[in-house]
């Protein structure tokens, strides 16, 4: 018992730990060899995100959609499916909560707002879906579908906001929707900046997310799929229908995730949308070792990356592409201890469907 406890201790510190510390050791040296300060870029990145003013609440709104999608990935990994196509889920999820948000009027807020949410989450849905039938049906591997499908939303996207597409506010100077409803926002939380209830309802997704993986049947049969898929079969549990079931869900979160930063940040749609938001995501489910509590904590970082990388190009004349050179390491360095293990768990042979009960 004590060495599988301290298996799990490592996996779940350890490693993280030592990526950033890789992550940041690399990032340094490239700091010194740009002539400029290490500790100086390190301390205007930790008061860009923390401590300068709203510093805080400014990380925790790009915190939000990191939670989001880390989860809707982590879903994906514990069905050993690898969703690379949050980002194109993402964006559908925003053109859906966007058009209820400027198309639909007269609602008070506490019907506007929810149908919005759900849209969004329909969006994504619907989206991650078609990846979800193309696997379970055909044998399509869903890294190949979810980059192809990612495409697509950004040309549709594209072609809804741009040239006075169907979605166009006609009358901008820059091509983006008309902007939704007020009725359609989230409320603020604090005033006088703009952290809003987006927050409360990331914080609600991580234990309802736990306990449908942890407590329920069809968290089981996820689990079951991912860790043997022939013994999932052999024992009665459609893994067409699972793998369908999973990428539906996982699309409903990073739909959410778009739904958030339009009903809560934007209030509109430009046409160039997201920065890259579903590409973070694996490297925050993996940082997070697929825990939802984990994932809280890697979307915490990555927000204070997303927020702290600007302050530190302008007070330590760093560029805030250093960022990008940190998430790459972690991320490199906890697919390469993936592999590591999943080569060995390889030769050691499937789990039993019974190790998951």
């Amino acid at each position: 018992m004590g060495t599988i406890a301290g298996g799990r201790l490592r996996d779940a510190v350890l490693l993280p730990a030592i990526s950033l510390a890789c992550g940041f050791a690399v990032a340094a040296i490239a700091v010194v060899l740009s002539g400029a300060n290490p500790v100086d870029a390190f301390v205007a990145l930790f008061q860009g995100a923390f401590t300068n003013r709203n510093a805080l609440s400014e990380t925790l709104v790009a915190t939000i959609p990191y939670i989001f999608l880390g989860l809707a990935v982590a879903i994906g990994f514990r069905a050993s499916l690898f969703n690379i196509g949050a980002e194109g889920q993402f964006y559908l999820g925003a053109v859906f909560a966007v058009f209820v948000g400027f198309r639909v009027h007269g609602l008070a807020g506490i019907v506007h707002v929810p149908l919005a949410i759900l849209a969004g989450m329909l969006g994504g849905l619907l989206w991650a879906s078609i990846a979800g039938i193309l696997k379970a049906r055909f044998g399509a591997h869903e890294v190949i579908t979810t980059i192809m499908l990612n495409y697509i939303a950004f040309l549709l996207t594209d072609w809804l906001i741009n040239n006075k597409g169907p979605m166009a506010d006609i009358h901008a100077s820059a091509p983006k929707t008309p902007r939704i409803d007020p009725a359609a926002q989230l409320p603020l939380l604090l005033s006088g900046g703009r952290l809003h209830v987006g927050l409360l309802i990331a914080i609600v997704a991580v234990p309802v997310v736990w306990f449908l993986m942890e407590r329920t049947t069809v968290g089981f049969r996820i689990r079951a799929v991912g860790l043997n898929p022939s013994a999932a079969r052999a024992s009665g549990i459609s893994v067409a229908g699972t793998i369908v079931t999973v990428m539906a869900i996982s699309g409903a979160l990073a739909g959410l995730a778009g739904a958030d930063e339009i009903l809560g940040v934007s209030h509109f749609m430009p046409a160039s949308f997201s920065v890259g938001y579903g590409f973070d995501a694996i490297a925050v489910a993996l940082l997070g070792k697929n825990s939802p509590i984990g994932i809280v904590l890697a979307a915490l970082l990555f927000g204070a990356f997303a927020r702290g990388g600007s302050l530190m190009q302008a007070n330590a004349g760093v560029s805030s592409q250093l960022v990008s050179v940190i998430e790459a390491l972690v991320l490199f360095v906890i697919a390469a201890e993936l592999i590591v293990r999943i080569l060995s768990a390889r030769r050691r042979g499937p789990k039993p469907l019974e190790s998951i009960a």
